[in-house]
């Protein structure tokens, strides 16, 4: 039997190993994050199809990120933030909506990348990233122990970034980081 999962969309994508801050307001929400910290029952963030109105079957993307709550703190306006760390790649099979409208599915794991080695080529791509954490704290933070030689870790955190559709991301993160990482220089080029 397949796991079930709540789900947390979001325009935002997210992949194993990348890091995210969350401010949670509603409900359902809130519900979602006590369930998951007590151990109930785990979550994963969704990415939404824009281009589909709310109430479409295609709206979640199929693609989601299974997540553990690494911090949470009540923030100066008195929301719950959340520090979430992605685990594991998830396939949505199944989605419905219980009574409060929290989204839920029935979910199939999915291959992670390996670990594998940055090529000569897309050095670039690992030093554009280190100035990018030199430049913006926030993201530091997130990433004290970069590992700009892993083109998986690398891939992973640039599609996490940049400012692309969802169904694109979705898709480049089906192949292989190296794949990924040659389409995402070439749209780096041309979008830069």
């Amino acid at each position: 039997m397949n796991e079930q999962l709540a789900l947390f969309p979001l325009s935002s994508f997210l992949l194993p190993q990348g890091r995210m801050k969350l401010r949670v307001f509603e409900p359902r929400y809130v519900r979602l994050v006590k369930e998951a910290v007590s151990g109930k029952r785990a979550f994963a963030m969704a990415s939404l199809n824009p281009f589909v109105s709310q109430q479409h079957p295609d709206r979640i993307l199929p693609l989601v990120c299974q997540v553990e709550v690494e911090d949470f703190e009540t923030l100066p306006d008195g929301l719950l933030g959340i520090t979430i760390k992605g685990v594991a790649r998830q396939r949505i099979m199944r989605r419905w909506q219980e009574d409060d409208k929290l989204h839920v599915a029935e979910v199939q794991p999915q291959s992670d990348w390996p670990t594998c080695s940055l090529s000569r080529e897309q050095s670039q791509l690992a030093q554009a990233f280190s100035e990018l954490l030199a430049d913006y704290p926030q993201l530091s933070a997130l990433y004290p122990q970069p590992q700009l030689n892993d083109a998986a870790w690398l891939a992973g955190r640039w599609l996490e970034l940049l400012p692309m559709q969802p169904a694109l991301k979705q898709d480049l993160a089906q192949q292989s980081p190296e794949h990924c990482l040659r389409e995402l220089q070439g749209w780096l080029s041309h979008n830069a």
